[in-house]
């Protein structure tokens, strides 16, 4: 028997009763009934060949024709996936809902189709591709993912111009009109908006390009290296892949500094500080266009199994959980037509070990995605941070410590060649540090510094939960234009108008506001008053000191939740039957997305919402987003999700280890196949 379990570095000789067995086997294939199936092992080796087309095999291609240089090409593809889909995609967002006249919740429905179109096709294409040419699969899954990416450019060569209106002044207008005279009118539908569906469509066609790439693009890394490197391999492949994101970030980050039209109108005066300003979201993905159609090449010219794949396969036995599946797979010859579709998804889905294992992968998945959506939300309003600084300082976190966990899991279960139920139990550990790491929300959080309307009173004047007192009532302020404040009495304010601010000077590149109403007047030390009251742009610096200690203790927590990534995928391609590695992957992908990576940014901006105690009501009472939140609430409300779905993890993962049946398997039998192949080589 082949499959992907442990290794056999030794082959013992035959006994006589296997030997006996073998000879039984000849003797009934001489008989007059169908031929039985070639072993996995010789049919791979009748396949596999050199790196190239056709007959065109160039020598310096043969190189490459090997794990390693599959490996390289695999890791670029993830990594480009990962810019476009997890960094671009996510930082061009805000820019997108500007220019096109978007809402979020329009915005989300874009997010959500990735995920969508993953859903819908990871069953079918991890099918069919199990038995198919998986190099040409990823090919079209390289085709799929610059051409989503073009269609997600389109819109700004279509759309015209940027057009942006006047800009509004934000300071206190007492006779003027300019802040009085907005009022709330029905907005008129722009055609902007139409652009909606072209965005749909690109994330629709990076969906279909991604489904291939983490369902058969892993399943053919465990198809090509020895058992006890593939945890190595394959944590390898997922590491590269998350930095992608981080590129994402970067590169669309220095992109939004150019002008979203290249050039700046000469009768306009405009820059990055104007809230009117719209980076150039749009060239990142053209080039990533022509980055991801270059790697359609090197996937073309690889051969269907890899020189060797047919030995390493010869040398493994199986793993797969004791339950009859195998037996049945083998013997029934399941996967070959799409009419063994749902007997061959029944069979995985009573797997109870490979259920147990996704629903635990699942839980963290709903933990992973809510951190990396709005960990740079938590750190900026917890520790008083910009939005940009926070997000810079979230990336360096998750990215480094996701990819550390990954590769040092992948050595780990490499070096101490790990069989399946290690595997299983050495997760246990992970994901058991990782809910202790994880009380560091309990004495790494902070209080809210003081805000005028909202946690306490304009110098004892009107009320808390009211940002109009009797010092701004006159200046007919928006709530909808949030350009917070901090005065001179280390106060924070919504915005200059609502400080009662009435003039502003910009001084050596920093601008200050004065003579603000509602700020406190100040002693000097002869006892008059100073008259002139100021405030500077921004929040108030915080005085909570705890933003390294948290950022250490989360770091090593998100270590030790991704060190039971690697580990999982190595656990589910073990523990199912050999010819449904790939459909197994292609199940977990849809689980992980139903259960863990939809449902997770949704949680988590529920509870976050749930803290907030200032929101963004515009003059037609619209409610809109929030613009201050309770700190410790929300700290609180983040670590019982998080520990919910840790300790989730935990059980599934137990019972995972307690359901798991090693099979009983003869190394010898391994042997027959081995010799097969050499044979077959000679």
């Amino acid at each position: 028997m082949k499959g992907d379990g442990i290794e056999n570095p030794a082959f013992e000789p035959p006994s006589p009763d296997l030997s006996g067995q073998r000879h039984a086997s000849r003797a009934d294939a001489e008989a007059p009934a169908p031929a039985p199936a070639p072993s996995r092992g010789v049919a791979e080796a009748a396949e596999e060949g050199p790196c190239g087309w056709g007959r065109c095999t160039p020598k310096a291609l043969q190189l490459c024709n090997n794990p390693e240089g599959y490996l390289a090409a695999y890791s670029l593809l993830a990594i480009f996936q990962g810019i476009v889909v997890n960094g671009l995609i996510n930082i061009s967002i805000s820019t997108i809902e500007k220019r096109y006249e978007l809402n979020s919740s329009l915005t989300g429905l874009i997010s959500a189709s990735y995920d969508i179109a993953f859903c819908i096709l990871s069953l079918f294409v991890s099918f069919f591709g199990e038995r198919g040419h998986k190099p040409r699969w990823l090919a079209f899954s390289a085709f799929m993912l610059g051409l989503g990416s073009l269609v997600f450019s389109l819109p700004h060569f279509s759309s015209g111009k940027y057009q942006f209106g006047a800009k509004r002044e934000d300071t206190c207008q007492i006779s003027g009109t300019s802040s009085t005279n907005f009022t709330c009118s029905a907005n008129t539908k722009s055609s902007l908006s139409n652009y909606l569906y072209v965005f749909i469509l690109g994330q629709l066609l990076l969906g279909v390009g991604g489904t291939p790439l983490y369902t058969l693009g892993t399943a053919f890394i465990d198809d090509s290296v020895p058992k006890h490197k593939s945890s190595l391999y394959i944590g390898i492949g997922y590491a590269m892949s998350l930095l992608g994101p981080a590129i994402g970030y970067v590169l669309g980050g220095q992109l939004l500094n150019v002008y979203i039209d290249i050039q700046i109108p000469e009768s306009t005066q405009i820059d990055q500080d104007d809230p009117r300003w719209l980076g150039a979201w749009w060239i990142a993905f053209l080039a990533c266009f022509f980055a991801i159609w270059f790697l359609i090449i090197p996937f073309s010219c690889f051969p269907k199994y890899l020189p060797g794949t047919a030995k390493i396969q010869a040398e493994k036995i199986s793993e797969t959980h004791n339950d009859g599946s195998e037996a049945l797979v083998e013997t029934k010859n399941i996967g070959k037509s799409f009419k063994d579709f749902p007997v061959a998804l029944l069979i995985l889905l009573k797997n109870p070990v490979l259920m147990s294992l996704i629903i635990a992968s699942s839980s963290e998945a709903l933990v992973a995605t809510g951190f990396a959506t709005f960990l740079p939300k938590f750190i900026e309003n917890q520790f008083g941070k910009t939005s940009s600084f926070s997000a810079t300082l979230g990336g360096l976190v998750l990215v480094p410590a996701a990819a550390l966990g990954q590769v040092i899991s992948g050595i780990l279960v490499s070096k101490c060649k790990m069989d399946c139920k290690n595997i299983i139990k050495f997760m246990i550990g992970t994901c058991s540090v990782a809910l202790l790491l994880n009380t560091v929300f309990l004495f790494a959080k902070c209080g809210n510094e003081p805000f005028a309307g909202v946690s306490e009173t304009y110098d004892g004047t009107g009320m808390l939960h009211n940002l109009t007192a009797p010092c701004n009532a006159n200046c007919k302020c928006l709530r909808s234009t949030y350009y917070p404040v901090c005065g001179r009495d280390k106060v924070q304010y919504f915005s200059p108008c609502y400080a009662g601010c009435t003039s502003s000077l910009l001084t050596n590149m920093k601008k200050a506001y004065y003579n603000c109403s509602c700020i406190g007047k100040l002693k000097i030390e002869n006892g008059s008053e100073d008259n002139l009251y100021e405030a500077i742009p921004g929040k108030c610096p915080t005085q909570c000191t705890v933003l390294p200690l948290f950022l250490i203790f989360f770091f090593f927590a998100v270590v030790f939740t991704f060190m039971a990534v690697t580990p999982t995928t190595v656990a589910i391609l073990r523990c199912v039957p050999d010819k449904q590695r790939s459909f197994a992957l292609g199940v977990q992908s849809v689980f992980l997305r139903l259960l863990g990576t939809i449902p997770g940014p949704i949680l988590f901006g529920v509870a976050i919402d749930n803290s907030c105690t200032l929101w963004d009501i515009d003059e037609c009472k619209t409610k809109g987003a929030c613009w201050v939140y309770d700190n410790e609430r929300m700290a609180y409300l983040l670590m019982g999700i998080s520990a919910a779905c840790k300790i989730i993890t935990i059980i599934f993962v137990i019972m995972a280890v307690l359901l798991y049946k090693p099979p009983q398997t003869s190394p010898a039998l391994s042997q027959k196949d081995s010799e097969m192949v050499t044979a077959i080589h000679t």
